[in-house]
């Protein structure tokens, strides 16, 4: 199991256009929680300019596959994406725990 960060690069008129498409997306979100793929997700603040999803997997293909089909990427929301391999090495769910130095 690894895990993934999807990155979202979003529009200027992002924050204006996602109210129509935010009930779809939201769905979608829970799905992946519901089927134990997406972690942790939500839009940076100060200002809303991205965001940034996390994912647990064999592979980048469950956070790609998400970010296909997402009504914010379909409809134009997001100007640009990308997933990035995160090695997890402190905390409960951490992949690769690595404890302090004795």
């Amino acid at each position: 199991m690894k895990h993934f960060l999807l990155f979202y690069e979003v529009g200027a008129d992002y924050v204006e256009k996602r109210a129509q498409f935010r009930d779809a997306h939201l769905r979608k979100a829970w799905d992946s929680i519901a089927r134990n793929e997406m972690i942790l997700g939500g839009a940076l603040a100060d200002p809303t300019d991205g965001a940034v999803i996390l994912f647990r997997g064999e592979s980048r293909q469950v956070a790609e596959a998400f970010a296909k089909s997402d009504p914010y990427v379909q409809n134009g929301l997001v100007a640009h994406w990308y997933v990035r391999e995160w090695t997890t090495v402190v905390g409960e769910l951490a992949i690769h725990p690595v404890p302090p130095p004795k």
